[in-house]
């Protein structure tokens, strides 16, 4: 792969438009604007991250606050990246390429989540399990193996591609009009659902599989030969540092909430902190440490550091290892490429983090009420989707907003319809309707 075709302009669904837009700022800068100002985007506020969504005085994080550091962390990572790049590539082309790879990260870091259903991964969950586990199971000869694929697989990220390139009832052609560069940038698992991971992780989803090729062509990126036809690329390189950004942010910032919520104790965190230094590093941040009373800023300092200290980790292996990524060989993540105490403290927090966060009691409530609340919705809708002739249906469907097509042609259309808007809830919607679908609630007369 090359940065020059990489480093791509064109926007989705405008290939044709004549852009004579003045002024400094880049398409991909316009793309970060873009995002900032969708309604997908601060939707975000209102979707859990990993713990509930605050009622009290102690901030935790939810899906968009999680984003913005995301992007600032992806820029930053790309901008070391970049700076230690483009002496390989100077008189070139691609040495004028690579100085856009922070602004098309920033914004691929503000998109990545936008696929997301409420209640965190749970709501994934839900949704996948709703069709293998549940009470959808029965549409499996209604639908082809590919459509099939996609539902029991779904999958937030997949899902993000098209919330940003399908043509919503109501929306322009090409949905969001992003670049190609900023799309391929969010693709973690660019293959088809057929192939899937064995976490359900797949890039995009049938119906976006047209969109995907046409997108990924036009890049050059790498198509994988497969014995049995499934569509399958290597990876945009951005995607690696995309992946780095969401994992540190997730990561560290995790450990700090649960520090907030008292479900890790400052005596826990200090230490695992303190880890990813040596030498005299270690000593400064220890001495630093001792002259802050507050506990809280005592994690927040170091959580800072850290966090810097793994962006730089993580550009250099990402420059040492440019040609295996730009050739399609690289495998796995940055970060688990990175070597020394920063490796190892990383698996300890991830380990920490699986033993005490992900189980603790308010993480795994919501885990449940999220799994409640989607299935029962996903009940209500499918069933007004494939009988829209009954009364119930009838009512419910006109509560649909209008983008999302349930009078689709096709079953796996009005379904996926559907997952649209299911998906696109906040929390706080989704149990709301569950309320009132339920009687829970009424209208004020």
């Amino acid at each position: 792969m090359s940065w020059t075709r990489l480093v791509s302009d064109k926007r989705f669904g405008l290939e044709d438009a004549i852009d004579n837009k003045g002024g400094v700022r880049s398409d991909f800068r316009r793309d970060f604007d873009r995002m900032v100002f969708s309604s997908p985007f601060r939707r975000l506020q209102n979707k859990t991250q990993v713990f509930p969504l605050p009622g009290g005085s102690i901030f935790v994080h939810n899906r968009l606050t999680h984003s913005l550091e995301v992007s600032s962390v992806g820029r930053s990572i790309a901008t070391e990246a970049m700076t230690a790049l483009k002496p390989r590539y100077e008189g070139t082309p691609d040495a004028a390429a690579l100085e856009s790879i922070g602004e098309i990260v920033a914004a691929a870091c503000l998109a990545h989540d936008l696929g997301n259903p409420p209640f965190g991964h749970s709501g994934e969950k839900a949704i996948s399990t709703f069709f293998s586990e549940g009470e959808g199971a029965v549409l499996r000869d209604s639908l082809t193996d590919a459509e099939w694929s996609d539902l029991v697989h779904f999958e937030g990220n997949a899902n993000a591609l098209r919330v940003l390139t399908h043509n919503f009832n109501g929306r322009r052609h090409g949905g969001f009009g992003m670049t190609y560069a900023t799309l391929a940038s969010i693709v973690k698992y660019p293959y088809e659902s057929s192939i899937a991971s064995p976490g359900g992780k797949f890039g995009f989803f049938s119906t976006e599989r047209e969109s995907f090729e046409k997108i990924a062509r036009e890049l050059g990126m790498i198509k994988r030969d497969r014995p049995d036809g499934a569509l399958e690329y290597a990876r945009h390189p951005l995607v690696y540092i995309v992946e780095a950004a969401d994992d540190i942010c997730y990561e560290i910032m995790d450990i700090e909430d649960a520090h907030k919520l008292k479900i890790l104790s400052t005596e826990e965190v200090i230490p695992l902190l303190l880890s990813y230094f040596t030498g005299d590093s270690l000593a400064r941040h220890s001495e630093a440490i001792d002259t802050i009373s507050d506990p809280n800023e005592k994690v927040a300092y170091l959580r800072s550091s850290v966090i810097s200290r793994l962006v730089t980790r993580c550009a250099e292996t990402f420059v040492a290892n440019e040609q295996a990524i730009m050739e399609g060989r690289f495998e796995g993540s940055l970060l688990h490429a990175i070597d020394g105490p920063e490796r190892r403290a990383y698996e300890e927090c991830n380990r920490l983090s699986w033993d005490k966060i992900y189980c603790a009691g308010d993480v795994v409530d919501i885990e449940l009420a999220g799994n409640r609340i989607i299935t029962f919705l996903l009940q209500k809708h499918i069933h007004a989707v494939r009988f829209p002739e009954l009364n119930y249906s009838r009512l419910l469907l006109a509560k649909v907003p209008g983008q999302y097509d349930v009078k689709a042609p096709t079953l796996f259309g009005r379904i996926q319809a559907v997952l649209d808007h299911i998906s696109a809830m906040t929390d706080v919607y989704a149990l709301d309707l569950y309320r009132k679908l339920n009687g829970q609630t009424l209208p004020a007369v």
